[in-house]
C-alpha cells in the first residue's frame, strides 16, 4: 500500500492505528502551506517554528483523545488552529501583524505568472512590493482577511469561521481593504502598471 496516495482521512485513521509513517505524510502534505501561514502573521522564523510545532502537538493530541471530527477537512481544521495560536500569541505581546517578503515567502509567489522577459519581471516585482506595503498600512481585521483568502486561499466562509464573525462581515473587511488600496494608491500617487 503507498500511503502517500491516501486522503488525509485514510491517513489520520491508519494513525490512530500506530502508524507513525502516516502521520509522517500528513505533515508533509501540509507543513509548508501551515508553516507559511503562521510565519505570514508572526513573521519570525523561530516563533513560527514554535508555533508551529505548537500546532501538530495540540493536533496529535486531539486525534490521540478522538476528539477529531473526519467531516471537516483537515487542512482547514489545521489552519484554525494555527490561526488560533497566533492570534494568542499576539494578544499576549500586543504586536501587530506585517505582511512584508521575507528571503523564503512572499505571498504573491502564489500568483500565476506566466514566463516574462526581464523588464516585465521587474515591473511585476516592483508592483508586487507596492501592494504589499499598501497591504501593511490597512486595519488590521481587513489585512488578515486578505491574507488569509489570497495566501491561505480560504473562501470567505472559512475565513469567517476561522475569525468568528458573520460571511457579511469577512466578505465588508475585504471590500474595504479593497477600497482602501485604492485610496491609498490615489493618495500616495502610486504607480501599480506600467
Amino acid at each position: 500500500m503507498n500511503v502517500k496516495s491516501l486522503n488525509d482521512k485514510e491517513l489520520i485513521c491508519l494513525y490512530l492505528e500506530g502508524n507513525q509513517k502516516a502521520f509522517e505524510v500528513l505533515l508533509t502534505r501540509h507543513k509548508e502551506k501551515i508553516y507559511t501561514s503562521i510565519y505570514l502573521f508572526v513573521k519570525d522564523h523561530e516563533l513560527a517554528e514554535d508555533i508551529f510545532q505548537e500546532v501538530f502537538i495540540k493536533i496529535i493530541d486531539t486525534l490521540r483523545r478522538g476528539k477529531y471530527n473526519h467531516e471537516g477537512k483537515f487542512l482547514q481544521w489545521a489552519m484554525r488552529i494555527s490561526y488560533n495560536l497566533c492570534v494568542d500569541y499576539f494578544r499576549r505581546s500586543k504586536r501587530r501583524t506585517k505582511v512584508s517578503p521575507s528571503e523564503t515567502f512572499d505571498i504573491f509567489d502564489v500568483l500565476e505568472v506566466k514566463d516574462d522577459n526581464m523588464e516585465t519581471t521587474m515591473i511585476k516585482s516592483q508592483t508586487y512590493g507596492r501592494v504589499r506595503e499598501l497591504v501593511d498600512m490597512l486595519p488590521p481585521e481587513q489585512r488578515e482577511v486578505v491574507i488569509l483568502r489570497h495566501y491561505a486561499d480560504m473562501s470567505f466562509k472559512e475565513i469567517a469561521a476561522l475569525t468568528r464573525v458573520s460571511i457579511n462581515t469577512a466578505l465588508g473587511r475585504m471590500r474595504y481593504a479593497l477600497i482602501n488600496i485604492r485610496k491609498l494608491v490615489e493618495e500616495h500617487h502610486i504607480q501599480l502598471q506600467a
